[in-house]
């Protein structure tokens, strides 16, 4: 099986990287990044700028497309930037997967996503699954996380104080509020992106704790 990931040097996207280079049903992955990343004998990883992507390049075609690219409006600036990368960089990658005949797409969506939602973060989540429900994905998966459990590069203080409480609370809590390992999600990514179930599934957060 060849997998193209888009999004492998972020929280989830690397755990998805390891797991996948690691998986013996895994052929090969195609990681195209803005910054380089370690080699591998399974790894092609392109250095790209995903504001011009390389529409021609022959790697777009694979059995199955994960995608966890994603950023937030802290790092992003502005409502226009956020978009741009979680809705604009993830549907330009799908739509080029699409046009070479890859089957299968999973996303790392989030809880709540919802095109008609009073929330901006919510909405965009929700307006891009809805505009990937338009390509030609024969098997397509939205995987929908609460909080992520990780260490993740940049300091998200409002994040990491409710990583905290989720983790004390997180006995007495309902499954879907409970925190969703990196790891955890990663592995619901791949099993995805091998079984290509034909039509529309949603991995709820209440399935990766």
């Amino acid at each position: 099986m060849k997998l193209l990931l888009a999004g492998a040097t972020g929280l989830v996207g690397s755990h998805v990287l390891a797991q996948a280079l690691a998986d013996p049903r895994i052929d090969a992955v195609v990681a195209p990044t803005r910054r380089a990343l370690p080699t591998h004998p399974k790894l092609l990883a392109p250095t790209i700028d995903f504001e011009a992507l390389p529409e021609d390049a022959p790697w777009w075609a694979a059995d199955a497309v994960i995608c966890a690219l994603g950023t937030t409006m802290r790092t992003a600036g502005s409502q226009e930037a956020f978009r741009r990368v979680d809705h604009g960089y993830q549907l330009a990658v799908a739509r080029l997967a699409s046009r070479q005949g890859t089957p299968t797409f999973v996303l790392n969506s989030a809880i709540g996503a919802d095109p008609a939602s009073r929330i901006f973060y919510n909405r965009v989540k929700g307006e891009l699954e809805r505009d990937l429900a338009g390509l030609d994905f024969a098997s397509l998966t939205f995987v929908r996380p609460g909080l992520i459990g990780g260490e993740r590069r940049e300091t998200r203080p409002a994040e990491r104080a409710a990583l905290a409480l989720l983790g004390i609370l997180g006995p007495v809590l309902p499954s879907a509020w409970r925190i969703n390992p990196a790891g955890r999600i990663a592995a619901a990514m791949i099993e995805a992106a091998i079984a290509g179930r034909p039509g529309t599934r949603i991995v709820a957060s209440a399935e990766l704790v």
